[in-house]
């Protein structure tokens, strides 16, 4: 299975509004379609997981999209977006991203992104 597949099977497909895979490089791998996150945007989150005060002040900012910090650790961060949000899994080799709208709930995000 390719990482496009990935993304379009296992994310998208389950109710992610948007989703991504990119490598610990900040490069990215796959994505959904309507989704334009940049690689400047994923170095930057993957360096807010050294230092979380940054998003505590800045937030977090995906697709041009800014969400407020709700909690993090060395694994998983998470945010908020109106009745939305954002859950980000960083696993050895990548950073998983899923952005959620309503009907989906934190929880079924967090279900699916870390699945």
């Amino acid at each position: 299975m390719s990482w496009q597949q990935y993304v379009d099977t296992q994310l998208i497909s389950k109710n992610l509004k948007k989703a991504a895979i990119a490598g610990l490089d900040g490069n990215i791998w796959a994505k959904s379609a309507d989704f334009n996150l940049t690689s400047d945007e994923v170095k930057a989150l993957l360096a807010s997981y050294e230092d979380t005060s940054k998003l505590h002040s800045n937030g977090l900012v995906l697709d041009g999209q800014k969400y407020f910090y709700l909690s993090g650790d060395d694994r998983v961060v998470r945010g908020k977006q109106g009745k939305g949000g954002v859950h980000l899994m960083k696993t050895k080799q990548t950073l998983l991203v899923g952005v959620y709208d309503e009907p989906l709930t934190a929880p079924e995000a967090a279900n699916i992104t870390e699945s």
